[in-house]
């Protein structure tokens, strides 16, 4: 069978893949900027990015051109040796993350990130129990999904999951009282909740959970697989919230597409890390070196964290023209429409826009790339205001008017 269509695409993926993602019917062959096409030639402004991945926008010319070199020099070795660029790579990123973090452990996402952070914690604290949040998401392979809060994620795999008790979001009281009744290897915590809808809490509260932490001898775990690697403002959001997490797991936007995933650990922890502690064949491979490399140096040189704050104040704008409203930072943002989301998202995608839902009903979540410009948000908000009106004609049904 011949792919030339998207519905051949579709047929033959959905004959030859497991069922675990329920997908847009859509099958992209390129992109670039803040802009993919399919493979009959449509053209969507992507406003989800691939989950969350695309921060410097498809195929920015640095990294592109680093991993095509770098496929042409070397494309793989193991850990069992050093590697030039890795250790290049590794001094550039730590160059960027928050001072009080010494050393980064790479591996190939960000649920294995998640793993290692908590595996190091449960070993250096000797302590097995861990706090999460409500409305968390860290992953879903077994140790990260033993964290992620969700009865949809978390039922089917209950009996195998690690000893884990979840706190309300922004409750510090309650969080106090847990760490005060069960010794706690470790609390860890999305600094803005996105799969919940883009929630975040107070200044205050963060720097509450550092101290608690602190008092209790458990360790802080900042997951930033999403607010990191600029999206937010800083390369680590932490630095923007005066807090200074033990250990913060990055992935997503790191390898501009190409999988990666970073645990960073402070002095200390790095300290006691011990051969054998955790291990990975392809983590930093020299592919998603090359990578990473390039979308720091991209970050850098065209000062694109100083971008995310802009962008954040002219959709919070937009959306308030609109009568919606917004949340989160950056360029990781919900929309709350105060209405369900699905038609709407629907009548985007006829529209030539893709975004993505969230447990919240009522939100889209929105991560444009920190290149977008101007001009695309207007493209975006033009396609919103008119997706609204749509689903609001289609919701009164036939005889409605306009007066």
């Amino acid at each position: 069978m011949t792919v030339s269509t998207t519905s051949d695409a579709i047929s033959l993926e959905d004959r030859y893949t497991l069922r675990t993602y329920s997908k847009l019917p859509v099958a992209l062959e390129r992109g670039e900027g803040s802009y993919v096409w399919d493979d009959e030639g449509n053209r969507y402004l992507d406003f989800y990015g691939g989950h969350c991945v695309t921060a410097i926008g498809h195929c920015p010319p640095r990294v592109s051109k680093a991993i095509a070199d770098q496929a042409r020099r070397l494309m793989f070795y193991s850990n069992a040796v050093y590697s030039p660029l890795r250790a290049e790579t590794a001094r550039a990123m730590m160059e960027l993350a928050p001072p009080h973090l010494a050393q980064v452990f790479f591996c190939n996402s960000g649920t294995e990130a998640n793993e290692a952070a908590l595996k190091l914690a449960r070993k250096f604290t000797r302590r097995m129990h861990v706090v999460s949040m409500t409305g968390g998401f860290h992953g879903r392979t077994l140790g990260s999904l033993a964290v992620t809060d969700g009865d949809s994620y978390r039922s089917p795999f209950e009996s195998l999951l690690a000893e884990t008790s979840f706190v309300p979001f922004g409750d510090i009281a309650t969080l106090e009282r847990t760490l005060a009744k069960t010794p706690t290897a470790a609390v860890i915590l999305e600094p803005i909740q996105s799969m919940a809808g883009i929630v975040m809490a107070d200044k205050e509260y963060y720097q509450a959970v550092a101290r608690a932490c602190r008092d209790h001898g458990t360790l802080l775990i900042f997951d930033e697989i999403q607010t990191g690697v600029g999206r937010t403002g800083s390369f680590s959001i932490s630095t923007q919230l005066d807090v200074q997490p033990d250990i913060v797991t990055m992935a997503k936007s790191l390898g501009s597409g190409v999988p990666v995933g970073a645990t960073l650990v402070n002095q200390t922890l790095a300290d006691a890390a011990q051969y054998g502690d955790q291990g990975t064949t392809f983590g930093g491979g020299m592919i998603a070196m090359a990578a990473v490399r390039a979308t720091l140096d991209t970050l850098i040189a065209d000062e694109l964290m100083s971008r995310a704050p802009q962008v954040f104040d002219h959709i919070s704008a937009a959306a308030a023209e609109l009568g919606v409203t917004c949340s989160g930072k950056g360029c990781l943002i919900g929309i709350d429409l105060g209405r369900p989301t699905k038609p709407v998202r629907a009548a985007l995608l006829k529209r030539g826009v893709l975004v993505g839902g969230s447990a919240n009903p009522n939100v889209i979540r929105i991560f444009p790339p920190l290149t977008v410009e101007d001009s695309e948000i207007d493209e975006f908000f033009g396609a919103l205001g008119a997706a609204l009106d749509a689903t609001t004609a289609d919701a009164a049904g036939p005889g409605r008017t306009d007066g």
